[in-house]
């Protein structure tokens, strides 16, 4: 099934559906472009949510990542204390777990791949997309990186720009043949299709639905009271195991969409029980007085 399919066939799930304790969300093209910051709208859209019910951003990218794209962002247009305690980070895929703790966000846990699992990953994805003509020697950063409780294996490089991923495998054949290729050689690992040109492996069934189901029984939030939205809901996506479990989702096409689609769910939700965040005050430079003349 392609991505528009997915977004046709998903879509309309949560329409009719019971209003939502949390809302849960993937990161890159979804939330924000592949490894950007949150844009303000979304940011402000996500306080007000956060004023109504819990919210998780639960995707690939290691815990720098979501300080940089997503708490970042969220401080800087008002993110109080209140409303941290009702956030979940679920950095790489649900493997770690972070929590509001009164004075910044800390592990609770975390499943972190052996040393022998990792080497084994890193050797298959090397060998493979060498072999199958994906392996870049032009990028932008390392194409395979060491998350401890995952290993990712970007085409161009982490830092590559969106352009330029979207150019490299915009049917996302490319990544699927990769994928296919380095499950077998690692049967006891997890090898799934990530964002637009990245494979994660992580532990055995340790993806977004295993982590969806530790959200659970950590938030006190059944699954049936959540909500997902994410751009990946198609067969082989890495969020696909998320609509697999059962929970509802709403397929999403990128920021925008998503955007879109809280503006309209925002409304349908109760009445906030936390006020409004406040912008910061602007930190003015320091002005130096000039020596008299």
């Amino acid at each position: 099934m392609s991505r528009d399919d997915a977004a046709r066939a998903y879509s309309g799930r949560v329409t009719a559906a019971p209003v939502p304790s949390l809302v849960a969300f993937d990161l890159d093209d979804t939330l924000a472009p592949s490894k950007s910051p949150l844009p303000d709208a979304v940011a402000d859209l996500l306080l007000e949510l956060l004023r109504r019910v819990q919210v998780c951003v639960i995707s690939g990218g290691q815990y720098g990542q979501f300080r940089t794209q997503v708490l970042d962002r969220l401080e800087a247009r008002g993110l109080t204390p209140e409303l941290a305690e009702r956030l979940h980070l679920m950095p790489t895929c649900g493997t770690t777990y972070y929590r509001w703790a009164g004075h910044g966000f800390d592990q609770v846990y975390a499943h972190t791949l052996t040393a022998a699992e990792r080497d084994a990953a890193l050797a298959a994805l090397e060998t493979e997309a060498m072999r199958l003509g994906l392996w870049e020697t032009e990028t932008w950063g390392p194409v395979l990186e060491d998350r401890g409780t995952q290993i990712t294996f970007s085409a161009l490089g982490q830092a590559a720009p969106v352009e330029a991923k979207t150019a490299w495998d915009p049917t996302g054949e490319r990544k699927a043949a990769l994928r296919d290729a380095v499950a077998p050689l690692l049967p006891d690992l997890e090898v799934r299709s990530g964002g637009s040109t990245s494979i994660d492996v992580t532990r055995k069934g340790v993806d977004k639905a295993y982590g969806m189901t530790e959200l659970a029984s950590l938030a006190g939030v059944a699954l049936d009271d959540m909500l997902f939205v994410g751009d990946r809901l198609d067969e082989g996506g890495n969020d696909r195991p998320v609509l697999d479990l059962g929970v509802r989702c709403h397929a999403v096409e990128g920021w925008e969409d998503t955007a879109d689609y809280l503006t309209g769910l925002l409304p349908t939700l109760p009445e906030p029980t936390l006020p409004e965040p406040t912008l910061p005050e602007p930190t003015l430079p320091a002005v130096t007085p000039s020596a008299p003349a």
